[in-house]
């Protein structure tokens, strides 16, 4: 039978979890740290933006295109997208459950493929990043069989 995995992320942790059928709990697959993603955007950022000086002898600042911390969490949505995209690609599972913070729920969507999100049969918007296996099985009885 093939698994069901089961994707619980923030924008700086995630778990991945297989359910491989009625009765069998769920097995942690493999955990992801992104500590970059929980620094201070001032701890990111090498210096201060340069400055430029006008025609008119004024002085202006250059700002940064995106903030240091939020690029953190896209990268860190990208790696789990191409984790999810692996295992497609491997046969590894045949359905998704996606569980991640609000925030980082559309982080991820924007870097899944079209077949992973095919196969992404629901989706939860709550941070069970720090519950146990037990109480995440209790959340989600009522779409897996656990």
């Amino acid at each position: 039978m093939t698994a069901t995995w089961i994707l619980v992320a923030n924008a700086s942790t995630a778990n991945l979890y297989a359910n491989r059928g009625p009765n069998t709990g769920l097995e942690l697959v493999k955990q992801y740290q992104h500590a970059e993603s929980r620094a201070k955007s001032s701890e990111l950022s090498s210096d201060r933006p340069g400055r430029y000086q006008t025609d008119g002898g004024g002085h202006g600042a250059f700002s940064q295109a995106t903030d240091p911390k939020q690029h953190e969490e896209d990268k860190f949505a990208a790696e789990l997208a191409r984790e999810l995209e692996t295992g497609r690609t491997s046969n590894s599972y045949a359905r998704l459950i996606l569980v991640a913070s609000d925030p980082f729920m559309g982080k991820l969507n924007n870097h899944l493929t079209g077949q992973v999100r095919a196969l992404a049969t629901d989706t939860i918007e709550k941070d069970y990043t720090q519950i146990t296996e037990r109480e995440l099985a209790s959340h989600l009885e009522s779409i897996l069989y656990v």
